[in-house]
């Protein structure tokens, strides 16, 4: 199969917790045919769906492929042409139309959240290759690899992930859901018993939590950017009841890099050996828990359409 390479390739998530998702389809449609955009138009369903739509397209030649949805859905996304038999990644363009609880990593590119300027933007084509991570495992079966454009979070942050995508669901609000895990997690605060290796130094103690991020790291690796090459890493040990507050300021104010209980690396590989009983996500999405797992980068592995 052959399509004009001019021709998008339009993936639709359903935005979770929400009942509008015709009404929210049929608006973006709309305008996109009054702007003359030519297009071919598929609908997740359900988990994984949109990992296993994005490749499809990515193996039949589609060269703009928009995601309409959140990071979770980005995140299938790019697995999905990471994956794919497409011959050079990097000539794949990724347009965000942001649709999901969760917007970070379209927010970090300043994409507006209104579809209309969203849309304007992937007409306008402006450019950048950015980079890629990875993450290796190995499952006791075979060994898997997955790609991420923001962050793996390991211990805290992944256990407020977890939260947040239960509760979002039930109240379809996301600084509700975020509030909640925050009041759960604050009479928790769980050590998790490390062992990783970062610049060829072994880091070895009980930590809360660990953000290795080729991006922001929805706040916790502040000075990361996703096209030079490196991975930030911020590992946070055990605050103080105090602290956490003082913290939880520190990560809106984009200064968590300068709290007592952070440690900052920049790498390009981490290998985290143990992290007992630990979750781990990789933008959003939960992984199963096998260690040792291996997270690295790929260079200006894939395109993106950003706004002017």
């Amino acid at each position: 199969m052959s399509v004009n390479p001019k021709k998008w390739g339009v993936i639709y998530n359903p935005k979770a917790g929400t009942r509008k998702a015709k009404k929210r389809w049929k608006e973006i449609k709309e305008y996109m045919d009054s702007k003359g955009v030519s297009y071919d138009y598929v609908q997740s369903e359900g988990f994984g769906s949109v990992e296993r739509l994005a490749k499809i397209l990515a193996n039949n030649d589609y060269r703009t492929i928009v995601v309409v949805g959140g990071d979770g859905a980005l995140n299938d996304a790019i697995n999905g042409i990471m994956t794919s038999d497409a011959g050079d990644k990097s000539e794949i363009a990724i347009g965000i139309i942001p649709n999901g609880i969760g917007n970070d990593f379209a927010k970090y590119w300043n994409e507006d959240l209104d579809y209309r300027k969203a849309v304007d933007c992937i007409i306008n084509h402006r450019k950048r290759k950015i980079d890629v991570g990875f993450c290796r495992y190995f499952n006791m079966q075979t060994h898997e690899c997955r790609f991420f454009l923001n962050a793996v979070n390991i211990g805290l942050g992944a256990r407020i992930v977890k939260i947040t995508d239960q509760t979002k669901r039930f109240w379809g609000v996301k600084y509700i859901s975020y509030l909640a895990a925050f009041f759960l997690l604050f009479f928790e605060r769980n050590l998790y018993r490390t062992h990783l290796k970062i610049n060829d130094e072994h880091i070895r103690g009980r930590v809360m939590t660990i953000c290795v991020g080729s991006s922001s790291g929805y706040g916790q690796t502040p000075s990361a950017v996703p096209y030079n090459g490196w991975l930030d890493v911020s590992i946070i040990y055990r605050p103080q009841a105090l602290q956490i507050f003082s913290g939880l300021w520190m990560l809106i104010q984009g200064r968590i890099l300068n709290h007592k209980i952070v440690r900052s690396y920049r790498t390009k590989k981490v290998k985290v050996l143990r992290a007992r009983n630990a979750s781990v996500d990789l933008d959003g999405r939960l992984l199963p828990k096998h260690f040792p797992i291996e997270i690295g980068i790929k260079p200006e592995a894939i395109t993106l359409i950003i706004s002017d």
